[in-house]
């Protein structure tokens, strides 16, 4: 256990006492950057809070000739940031994030040259360590992902681990990796050099200015829209305001009508007494399993951790600028005990220091970035997690691009505060039982399946209840529930979160659910692995039932709706009325910022699914994982060009019930008299309106559509939510005896997959465009639409890099994320890996660069040895320009072979 000298009490009462004025005393660095001079009149862009996020964009918007004004209430880096850890490491289990780390990295290290200030950057590496094959095997794919992004790591034995970090006992872990350019950061120090050099390109910080209102007013359409700021010192006309204001993120937009799912909590470290066997250049450690860190500190070593009871806050007093709590080691000593298992001197070394402030947490433990949807000219940069020095850099160059071309250059829906919705936004029940579990299991491995179990059941379709009762095992996403695969003669119901027994909440008796999640926390091939292949294969052979309620579903209509519509969408929408198009939804860079499916439609007769209005109407279906994002982009281009267009949401009001396979027309046409066999009046892509007969005294109305997300016959049902009940009822007696089943969104996606079909957020992003995605021929060549000047130059001139379609040899799964060679270098990464059941093999989709950044060719990506790093080991590919199953799509035309 650890030692606590006689004076620790003392100690501790006195670094209380002195933290703030220290804190101040490092603060003043920067200070004098900042102005006692009167308030600028005007900005481009006002960023409220100096902490790292608001000294990292303005530095960005600066450098790029931004006239941004940083108002701060007290001193730079009051907050959060001031006591701050400082940790940057390199290695995420996302290439994104990687990105975004690397940047900040690059910055700090450049820092000095371009200012003179040194930013507080020391690179003595990382150590992470592991436990358990499983976390090795993550270390792995780790390891692999590093490689494609140019980053030196390797696995190492606990001796070895033992050599970089002498005091780890090696009998305690089971290895390592080893990851020698990441380091550690002084917050206070980073944050003078960065706004050393926004002063130096013309940003302006003011200290002691307290902002009380955020001042809006309205526009044209309707929408709020920023106009300034007021504060004790004055107010600044600007139409832009970045919110990064930490912990206190939504204090200040909550009379706005704004909400953000922030949570605050009590986050702490603690500071060893000198040790002998400690010097700055060790590298600092992250042991995952015991959920702990060590940062080098001179020759002390700093503590801290997450653990599964963290001390909640409502709110954090406006004036706490420089405060600390006193440190609570009922909560704390989890950490203790873990630090002194994995390195024993810890525990004789004695505590110099506690630090425990504030930290602002999300319900995915990612940063709430971006424009606000509900405020125009509103940016949010706030909810790091106890992450923002290593993200701080790499987030705020892409805000800076986010404020001045509409978009950041990389994917940045993952921390796009447009993933939650207003539901959710508001929710702050959901929001704290959430980012509580977020934070539980911040270290926990990152397997490629695994859900939550808080905040569930948040929003659930009209087939709920049939699901569970049918066995589903649930899956979440966007708030809502839904099929993740189905266990026959079982039922699995997730329960109320018990947030893991803390906080005299007794843990759920039934742990059904958790068990079946269970099945999926490996590596490996998922234990459900044949049961869902069961699922997969009955819609190839027979037919398949899939919820997809939870799909976005909009009407676009109004007078301008066609001239809406083809700004918004790429594809000829220029169709007979019916017709059903796949099309993208570009940015101004080009970039996909979502797929979906366009029908055109006329006015009905006043139902959810069949609305009244006037002229031509675009019903829109979209993924339900990105629904509100898609429609705030839809909305955001209508607002830009003043549109006279409405977009109505029925998102909530219409079930969706896609029947797909080979009987698909057999089992529909027993529930109708539409004819289905007469292509000219439900062909391929379109929609229509069907009578379904419920019984032989009840029929009811739902919109059809002839698609295939699996590559199979089928249709999708649109149902009125007070008929889908009877609707599922009776489609499932019809199939009956032509072996209908339940399919989940496991057996979708490996379907999809399989089929080369896309996945928006996977293998087609914001940063992919439809020419290097092979989306080509969704994007006219006549007329105008946002992104079609990009998408037009690489028709022209070709793109250095593109997707392709990679099966595997041997029978190995592949999750996404593992390298890709060709003739031994390294092309690209997969950003999607699946099991193709008819395929029998393992499948997976990859963005293919040229090294010399020269055009792509089909000739290139045919030619070449292939080759997938899984775990550390090479495996023989195949690249295909597209998928071998079924590629001249013969089997959603009802074509059998």
């Amino acid at each position: 256990m650890l030692r606590l000298r006689a004076n620790a009490v003392a100690k501790f009462k006195s670094h209380i006492a002195g933290g703030e004025q220290r804190a101040i005393i490092a603060a003043t660095s920067a200070r004098k950057y900042s102005t006692e001079s009167p308030l600028p009149e005007s900005a481009d862009v006002v960023i409220i809070g100096g902490g790292s996020a608001g000294c990292n964009t303005l530095y960005q918007l600066a450098k790029r000739g931004v006239r941004a004004v940083l108002l701060e209430k007290s001193k730079l880096t009051a907050g959060t940031t001031w006591h701050t850890a400082g940790l940057v490491w390199r290695l995420r289990p996302n290439d994104v994030e990687i990105r975004l780390l690397a940047a900040t990295r690059d910055l700090l290290m450049s820092l000095e040259e371009e200012t003179g200030h040194n930013s507080g950057w020391i690179n003595n590496g990382g150590l992470f360590i592991s436990h358990s094959p499983e976390r090795l095997d993550e270390y792995s794919r780790l390891a692999t992902l590093g490689k494609c992004f140019g980053i030196d790591s390797h696995i190492v034995g606990p001796e070895q681990a033992q050599k970089l970090f002498p005091p780890l006992d090696p009998t305690s872990f089971t290895g390592a990796l080893y990851s020698p350019g990441d380091g550690v950061v002084d917050p206070a120090m980073m944050c003078t050099a960065l706004t050393k050099g926004a002063t130096a390109n013309g940003g302006l910080v003011v200290e002691d200015c307290t902002v009380s209102q955020i001042i809006t007013g309205e526009n044209l359409l309707g929408m709020k829209d920023v106009r300034g700021v007021l504060t004790n010192k004055g107010t600044i006309r600007t139409n832009t305001v970045v919110n990064a204001t930490g912990v206190w993120g939504r204090d200040l937009i909550e009379p706005l009508g704004v909400f953000l799912p922030l949570i605050p909590m009590k986050h702490a470290y603690v500071v060893s007494e000198t040790m002998d066997t400690i010097h700055q250049m060790l590298p600092n450690v992250r042991d995952h399993d015991f959920s702990l860190y060590f940062r080098i500190q001179g020759k002390s070593i700093c503590m801290g951790g997450y653990e599964n009871n963290p001390i909640m806050l409502n709110r954090v007093p406006g004036d706490f600028h420089f405060g600390l709590y006193d440190l609570d080691y009922s909560v704390f000593d989890t950490h203790i005990q873990g630090a002194v298992k994995l390195c024993p001197a810890f525990g004789s070394a004695g505590i110099k220091s506690t630090i425990c402030g504030p930290e602002s947490f999300t319900p995915d433990h990612k940063p709430l970035m971006g424009p606000d949807p509900t405020v125009s000219g509103l940016f949010h940069s706030v909810g790091y997690n106890s992450a923002g020095m290593m993200l701080g850099g790499g987030c705020a160059e892409q805000l800076a691009q986010w404020i001045i071309h509409d978009r950041p250059d990389r994917h940045m829906f993952a921390y796009d505060v447009r993933r939650f919705t207003p539901k959710q936004k508001k929710a702050l029940n959901w929001a704290t039982e959430r980012s509580h579990e977020a934070y539980t299991k911040n270290y926990s491995i990152v397997f490629p399946h695994d859900e939550p179990l808080a905040g569930r059941n948040f929003t659930v379709d009209p087939f709920h209840k049939q699901m569970i009762q049918y066995g589903a095992v649930m899956e979440e996403r966007h708030g809502w529930e839904r099929p993740g695969y189905f266990l026959p003669d079982e039922t699995v119901v997730v329960q109320p979160y018990d947030w893991y027994g803390y906080y005299d909440h007794p843990k759920n008796a039934n742990t059904h659910y958790e068990e079946a999640l269970k099945g999926d926390y490996t590596f490996g091939f998922s234990e459900h692995h044949d049961l869902i292949g069961e699922e997969a294969l009955t819609c190839r052979h027979d037919a398949a039932l899939f919820n997809l309620s939870y799909f976005c579903k909009l009407f676009l209509t109004g007078s301008q709706a066609k001239e809406a519509a083809e700004w918004i969408f790429t594809a000829n929408l220029d169709k007979p009325i019916n017709k059903t198009i796949y099309t993208c939804a570009l940015n101004k860079r080009g970039g996909v910022e979502g797929d979906v499916t366009v029908s055109i439609v006329e006015s009905g007769l006043g139902g959810l699914h069949d609305p009244i209005f006037k002229g031509r109407g675009y019903y829109i279906v979209a993924g339900g994982a990105s629904a509100y994002h898609t429609k705030c982009h839809i909305l955001a281009a209508i607002q830009e060009k003043a549109f006279r267009a409405v977009v109505s949401d029925h998102t909530e009001e219409l079930g969706v019930l896609s029947l797909q396979g080979p009987k698909s027309r057999e089992i529909l046409q027993k529930i109708t008299d539409f004819d289905l066999s007469n292509e000219k009046l439900l062909p391929m892509n379109s929609t229509a309106i069907l009578t379904i007969k419920i019984n032989p005294h009840y029929s009811c109305h739902v919109r059809v559509l002839r698609v295939s997300f699996v590559g199979e016959l089928g249709y999708e049902l649109h149902i009125p939510e007070e008929s889908c009940n009877d609707v599922y009822n009776a489609l499932m007696k019809a199939g009956y005896k032509e072996s209908l089943r339940n399919a989940g969104y496991r057996a979708l996606y490996s379907l999809s997959s399989e089929k080369g079909y896309h996945l928006w957020g996977s293998d087609l992003r914001s940063d992919d465009t439809p020419i290097e995605a092979n989306l080509g021929f969704v994007c006219r060549k006549e007329g105008e639409y946002q992104g079609k000047e990009i998408v037009d130059r690489q028709r022209e001139n070709g793109v250095s890099r593109r997707l392709a379609f990679f099966t595997l040899r041997e029978q190995v799964p592949i999750w996404g994320l593992e390298a890709v060679y060709r003739d031994g270098e390294i092309v690209g990464h997969l950003r999607r890996g699946e099991y193709g059941y008819t395929l029998q093999k393992p499948i997976g989709q990859a963005y293919v660069q040229r090294a010399d950044s020269s055009p792509i060719t089909n000739q290139f990506l045919q030619s070449g040895h292939y080759q997938i790093e899984v775990m550390g080991k090479l495996y023989d590919a195949d690249c295909h320009l597209r998928s071998p199953f079924d590629p001249k799509g013969e089997r959603m035309q009802g074509i059998y072979k």
